[in-house]
């Protein structure tokens, strides 16, 4: 693919300073726009899911000035909220060396160490960002299940990105819940199947659930991510929920239809989000 340009899409946004290489096991990919992102070749990889958390947090935060990315891994979902909100300062925090070490390249390589800060560390530490707090939007992409209910991934570095190592979905929704701002946005991603313990998560943190969009992977398949946004009920008037029926369910998006062709709907998430649309 040209640097800049595919079937008559242009990458938006300046070219990122660069300056940096892949090493052997590493790769240096297209991501938003002009950024580019370092990623190991059989490790956790950005995926589908991780764009589309930063899309739909910014998307309900869109003025976002502070921002905070749980559980970040190499970067995938921070820096696109990044790229999204260019004038956002985003902390990041994640347990795995190796991740930040990867993350902290990227961030070197789009120019955005001076309002990228990734810090090492658990994102279950009740001290977490006491000094950076509050952020108008944090982010976050769970592990989906258990551990010993799926297979473990063959490279260590993804097997906390699949699996509940070092927390799960109502950590993650009680550690955005004590850093949030007040009418600020907790967005994160879940498989559709295990829509209850997303919205039981948010509801034991003192978080309203106020969004909700589903994303089917592919037409007439089952298997899809459900991506949530809420406040801390503290926030909103009395009886705000019952009024509003919420959480409001919007249409879901279709990612393939049956034909393999990429759906109209993702195509303007995509564009959205800096990726030429695939149609």
């Amino acid at each position: 693919m040209n640097e800049t340009t595919y079937k008559g899409w242009t990458r938006p946004g300046q070219l990122p300073p660069g300056g940096l290489e892949p090493e052997a096991d590493e790769t240096l990919d297209h991501y938003c726009g002009q950024f580019r992102i370092f990623q190991y070749k059989k490790g956790h990889r950005c995926s589908t899911d991780d764009l589309l958390t930063a899309w739909y947090g910014t998307t309900w935060c869109p003025q976002a000035r502070r921002i905070a990315d749980l559980g970040s891994g190499i970067g995938s979902v921070g820096m696109a909220a990044a790229w999204r909100c260019p004038g956002a300062t985003v902390h990041t925090v994640e347990a795995q060396d190796i991740s930040v070490a990867l993350a902290r390249k990227s961030a070197q390589y789009n120019g955005l160490l001076d309002r990228y800060h990734i810090r090492e560390g658990d994102l279950r530490d009740p001290g977490l960002f006491q000094d950076e707090a509050p952020f108008d939007l944090v982010l976050g992409s769970p592990p989906y299940w258990p551990v010993g209910t799926r297979v473990a991934a063959n490279h260590p570095q993804a097997i906390p990105a699949r699996l509940e190592v070092r927390g799960d979905i109502g950590d993650y929704a009680l550690a955005a819940a004590r850093i949030l701002a007040p009418g600020g946005v907790f967005a994160c991603v879940f498989p559709l199947d295990q829509v209850a313990r997303a919205e039981q998560a948010y509801r034991a943190a003192g978080l309203l659930l106020l969004h909700r969009q589903d994303v089917i992977f592919k037409e007439g398949e089952p298997y899809g991510i459900a991506l949530f946004a809420g406040s801390r009920a503290v926030d909103l008037p009395e009886g705000f929920q019952e009024a509003a029926e919420l959480p409001a369910l919007a249409a879901p998006i279709t990612i393939r239809r049956r034909d393999g062709r990429v759906d109209p709907g993702i195509a303007l998430v995509r564009l959205a989000m800096g990726f030429p649309p695939g149609l």
